[in-house]
């Protein structure tokens, strides 16, 4: 099914993106249930701060999980494989100076591992407002957890992900000199023995065609799909908007 544009008539008209907005991130998290190994759970709407939000986030927990339940009477799938990585360059990251108190409860030992981005408009709407969304997934590909941007807002002429790829010195020659308006991305920050490294796995959006399958990386080694055009699919379907 194509994607719609939320922002311009008729869709707007007829559901708020404030609704689609709430509701996308929880079907998200239902699809990933489905692909996420024992040990990693995500969980919907997460806040960091009062201005900053993560819609979807995985954490790996170290606690034990028996899976034998749900082996009796599954089904062998075939195992998802990422594609290599679209863009790839060295890349030092900028220091950040960052004061915080970190507080962690260690009966849940959580660690966050990936984050799903849904941008909305007032992500993108001032230059101090973009500043802080780059700011803040950088800080998250800095601490190694892997990021995914997903931006269907039309109404606004930015792209939040060339932003980024700027506050690290960066250009990605396939964006060319007018970066889209709308797209998707996954993204991670590996720093090995001999090299830090960029990835990035970027996808132009066209509205009247179907959203892509991003890698969502929970290790250095192993990825999960993140299929957007389905959760996408059952979002306007639960909302009625067609």
């Amino acid at each position: 099914m194509p994607l719609r544009d939320h922002f311009h008539p008729p869709v707007s008209k007829r559901s708020s993106w404030e609704g689609f907005h709430g509701q996308w991130p929880a079907m998200i998290v239902q699809h990933l249930i489905r692909v996420l190994p024992a040990g990693y759970v995500a969980e919907p709407r997460i806040h960091l701060g009062p201005f900053f939000e993560i819609d979807v986030t995985t954490f790996a927990s170290t606690e034990r999980v028996d899976t034998a339940e749900e082996e009796r009477g599954g089904v062998a799938t075939v195992p998802w494989t990422a594609t290599q990585p679209m863009f790839e360059v060295e890349a030092d990251w900028p220091d950040q100076y960052e004061y915080e108190v970190l507080v962690f409860d260690q009966e849940r030992e959580r660690r966050l591992v990936a984050a799903v981005e849904l941008v909305s408009p007032a992500n993108k709407d001032r230059a101090e407002s973009r500043r802080a969304f780059v700011t803040k997934c950088a800080a998250l590909l800095q601490k190694r957890v892997s990021v995914a941007i997903v931006d269907l807002v039309t109404a606004r002429q930015f792209n939040l992900y060339a932003d980024l790829l700027e506050w690290i010195g960066q250009q990605d020659p396939a964006l060319g000199t007018d970066p889209p308006t709308i797209y998707a991305v996954s993204m991670r920050f590996q720093k090995p023995p001999t090299r830090s490294v960029f990835q990035s796995w970027p996808h132009t959006l066209v509205v009247g065609q179907p959203l892509p399958t991003l890698p969502l990386w929970l290790s250095h080694d192993f990825s999960v799909p993140l299929d957007l055009e389905s959760s996408y699919e059952d979002t306007c379907r639960v909302l009625r908007i067609s």
